[in-house]
């Protein structure tokens, strides 16, 4: 019933600026189940060949992301 997480796609971001905003979502979404109860909005903009990415999360967390660190 319970469908495992496919974790190879995430797998592509070993570590950088992608690595640490997927973690940090992560943790989020583990306190907010934890606590029973999450309100999250996640947004995203793009900036000089950077991708900004707010997490609201009670508090805002703010990551830039180079393009070096992008899929390609």
């Amino acid at each position: 019933m319970d469908e495992p997480l496919n974790t190879s796609s995430l797998q592509r971001f070993p570590g950088g600026q992608v690595r640490e905003t997927l973690d940090r979502l992560e943790g989020l979404i583990v306190d907010g189940l934890k606590h029973g109860f999450f309100d999250y909005s996640i947004a995203c903009e793009t900036a000089n060949g950077k991708r900004h990415i707010v997490i609201q999360a009670g508090k805002s967390y703010k990551s830039t992301i180079p393009e070096s660190e992008l899929p390609r």
